[in-house]
């Protein structure tokens, strides 16, 4: 389905019965990760799988903003009439809930994050040094969000006061204090950093993620 939210065209699929999901994808990416995630969160829930501006079948963009990002997502909230959906981000679409729900905390009912940074410091050296490299090859606007944004306070973080599962792998290219800062400075929060796990490997058309997001929402949604 084709929504128009703040001059954009905007791709989303919806599956399933129940209080509402929103999930969203990382750089790059497009809702087709989550294919082994939503057939099962869809027996639950109503699951809206959104591309992200610039991303798989929405309107291409000349530049790339996650605040943009985040309000589309809050403009798809609104447009819909969902009423306190939860949401799950993976990567960039971790930063994009961060974002989202420290600007309408009372918008949702539940934020899930995983391999989310809120700087471009907050990468390990080399994974950082690698999208340095490819940004100089390729030009992409999509490499160069990554190396200039986010830039998320911790007062920023401080307003987000809904229920928060903050994740990670304990190989994720993000840094771990990245990770446990984040979790540090969202009230309450709930920090799981998963053993042998990379950045995307329990994410991206993995089965994974279904038991943690739905222990997680069973709870809260």
């Amino acid at each position: 389905m084709y929504i128009q939210l703040n001059g954009q065209i905007i791709y989303y699929e919806k599956t399933g019965e129940g209080s509402p999901v929103i999930l969203a994808h990382g750089n790059n990416e497009t809702h087709k990760i989550f294919d082994a995630l939503i057939p099962q969160l869809s027996k639950k829930h109503t699951v809206y799988a959104i591309d992200s501006r610039g991303h798989g079948l929405s309107a291409s963009v000349d530049e790339f903003h996650y605040d943009d990002m985040a309000n589309d997502m809050i403009a798809f909230i609104q447009a819909l009439d969902l009423i306190n959906p939860a949401f799950y981000g993976f990567s960039d679409g971790g930063i994009v809930g961060l974002l989202a729900a420290s600007k309408c905390p009372a918008m949702f009912s539940a934020l899930a994050v995983s391999g989310a940074n809120l700087t471009p410091s907050g990468w390990k050296f080399f994974p950082r040094l690698s999208v340095r490299l490819h940004y100089i090859k390729k030009k992409s606007p999509l490499i160069r969000l990554m190396l200039k944004e986010p830039h998320i306070s911790k007062s920023d973080l401080g307003k987000i006061t809904i229920p928060t599962l903050v994740l990670a792998g304990s190989k994720d290219i993000i840094k771990k204090n990245e990770t446990k800062r984040i979790a540090a400075s969202i009230p309450d929060s709930i920090l799981k950093i998963l053993p042998g796990e990379t950045h995307s490997s329990y994410v991206v058309h993995s089965p994974k993620l279904f038991p943690i997001l739905d222990e997680f929402f069973s709870s809260h949604c």
